[in-house]
């Protein structure tokens, strides 16, 4: 497996995955209005922005396929996390999320992460070390729950 940064030429690739995904163990539990913003921030065009933002993306390739894909918001916000379904169980997420997370730390982040989690992803996350702030949350139909991790410096 290979991690890299991701271009603007990888974000078809990186939307169809998220969107993939999001229909499949995601937007279930969201009303259609919810559903369909959240796929209208997951289009190409929508990560292309966000890159030029100053969102980091890092895409994980396996044979030169696209398995996952990780982006944090402003050094401390773990953005998205999607490993490939064919992908899961094998530790990507995780190491995605480790060399995101390292290049934050490296980047001035003094240790302190949030997520806004999924149902679905909420038992990822706390393998990960996040812990939930409160309970479920909604914000334009879309649901999710609010995780912060702190790492702990090294002595």
């Amino acid at each position: 497996m290979r991690i890299r940064a991701a271009t603007p030429e990888d974000s078809e690739s990186i939307s169809k995955l998220i969107c993939e995904l999001v229909e499949k163990f995601i937007a279930g539990d969201f009303s259609t209005r919810g559903r369909d913003f959240l796929l209208s921030t997951l289009t190409a065009e929508a990560i292309i922005q966000n890159m030029q933002s100053g969102y980091r993306y890092h895409v994980a390739e396996v044979k030169e396929s696209l398995s996952g894909v990780v982006a944090v918001r402003g050094n401390v916000h773990l953005y998205h996390l999607f490993v490939a379904e064919r992908f899961h169980r094998r530790g990507i997420a995780r190491k995605l999320w480790q060399f995101a997370m390292n290049e934050c730390l490296r980047n001035g982040n003094t240790g302190e992460f949030t997520v806004n989690s999924s149902a679905y992803a909420l038992g990822v996350y706390k393998k990960l070390g996040f812990v939930a702030q409160s309970g479920r949350q909604e914000k334009n139909g879309v649901v999710f729950y609010p995780m912060k991790l702190t790492v702990q410096s090294q002595p």
